[in-house]
């Protein structure tokens, strides 16, 4: 974890202070960054990227050198597709207006995102970004169980509206989680007992439950990511989410999804991260993936929790679920079925592990190797034995693989797994170019 002038660490910064070891071209554009868009806007690497364009799973910058994707999940069906292209194009030269008019792409489009979810979760509302609709989930669940309290995990990252902030202590102690959020210990594969980890997990709910009680305030969700990524992935039992969704809806409480890292194929599976586990959340939220970058997202729930949302307040999206966003979700819901991205995803990503374990055969550094589809964590220690977290490892894993021209980043409380997560046409040959540059990396800086 780095500094950015004085702020609070984030994973894979750059530090400012170090600005003079760059290219004068390079100095000059950061400080115009900074004194026209603030501190506020990190960089990744001790070396910024500078992009110019994109296309499928590789980055370039301005020299033309390509750079392999291993780390964005927004562009799902990958950067740049001819197909979200097109269909963007035809439609912002068509029409895009709000959703207080009829349009037969928004409602076409809704029937057929609900399509790929279980009878009961059949309608969504539309928003323009994964942390908006955060927010409007919390809000229904408030409204509807009358409760204030909300679980998440301990690093959990949600948003960065109000309401998703406080539900996100990924953020760091400059933002405080809200008066009536509590956190539980993420699951751990690698360090808790497969056989028992799920009813672990549902204990710690319980525990917070009880604690709500005891301060008299009534539970209104559990919020967590179905692959627990911010917390450094979590995938494995599949089904070992299922006593905690029991425990928090034995409360009165909902179960809220949150797939807008998990969701659309990613892990192989299934469409969604709670499919694997069976289970079926009250409310679904959903990020840009949805639209390959696009601004839209939603929530996806069950009719009568909106039904009841709707008659006790007025909720409006102003272009949530524009036209053109609506086109370019359309067109991601087309490739994916087309170019059978969620087969890729799975033997790509099978193959892509067993690459990992066979490098972990030659690193002891490599404690744990574990995910699903494409969407792999790579977890560092110190030593095997201790299974003590080694983030100042990856962070240099990270930077050697950058300087390879392989873009990948860290997840975790300790900032110490390298989080695997390329858009989804990723294939055998990239792969393999990750595995080679992994291996040369960790040569390098072990």
């Amino acid at each position: 974890m780095n500094e950015h002038a004085g702020g609070p660490p984030m994973i894979n910064a750059f530090d400012v202070a170090k600005l003079g070891l760059l290219p004068e071209a390079t100095q000059a554009l950061i400080r115009r960054r900074q004194r026209v868009m603030g501190a506020s806007y990190r960089l990744f690497y001790e070396e910024p990227v500078h992009l110019d364009r994109a296309e499928g799973v590789w980055l370039f910058d301005l020299e033309g050198t390509r750079y392999l994707d291993v780390y964005n999940n927004v562009p799902c069906v990958g950067h740049c597709h001819p197909r979200v292209v097109a269909a963007v194009r035809e439609q912002v030269g068509r029409l895009n207006t709000h959703t207080r008019y009829l349009t037969d792409l928004v409602v076409d489009y809704a029937e057929r995102l609900v399509a790929t979810f279980s009878a009961g979760l059949s309608q969504v509302m539309l928003t323009c970004t994964g942390s908006e609709a955060i927010d409007l989930a919390l809000r229904i669940a408030r409204l509807t169980t009358g409760g204030l309290g909300v679980i998440v995990t301990g690093n959990a990252y949600h948003g960065v509206t109000a309401a998703a902030a406080e539900a996100s202590p990924s953020l760091g102690a400059g933002v405080p989680l809200g008066p009536y959020v509590r956190t539980v210990r993420a699951p751990d594969s690698y360090r808790d007992n497969p056989a028992t980890m799920g009813e672990e997990f549902a204990a710690r709910v319980q525990a917070e439950i009880a604690d709500f009680r005891r301060h008299g305030v009534a539970p209104a969700a559990l919020l967590f990511d179905t692959v627990f990524s911010s917390d450094g992935l979590c995938t494995h039992p599949p089904g070992f989410i299922l006593p905690a969704v029991a425990a928090i809806r034995a409360a009165g409480g909902l179960f809220i999804a949150d797939e807008v890292q998990p969701g659309f194929a990613r892990t192989g599976s299934a469409m969604w991260g709670f499919q694997r586990h069976r289970a079926e959340p009250d409310l679904v939220v959903l990020g840009k993936p949805m639209g390959n970058g696009m601004p839209v997202a939603g929530v996806v729930g069950r009719p009568a929790l909106f039904d009841e949302f709707a008659t006790r307040t007025r909720y409006f999206n102003t272009f949530g679920g524009n036209p053109v966003s609506c086109a370019a979700a359309m067109a991601v819901l087309d490739v994916l079925r087309d170019e059978a991205l969620m087969q890729n995803a799975a033997t790509v990503g099978a193959y892509l592990r067993a690459g990992l374990i066979d490098l972990a055969r030659r690193f002891e550094q490599i404690g744990d190797v574990r995910g699903d589809g494409l969407f792999i964590a790579l977890e560092f220690v110190r030593d095997r034995a201790s299974q003590t977290p080694d983030g100042r490892l990856a962070s240099s894993v990270v930077n050697a693989m950058r300087r390879r021209h392989v873009l990948i980043s860290a997840s975790g409380i300790h900032g110490n797994s390298l989080k695997i997560r390329p858009p989804l046409p990723f294939a055998i040959e990239h792969a393999d170019l990750v595995l080679d540059a992994l291996a040369a990396s960790l040569e390098e800086v072990i």
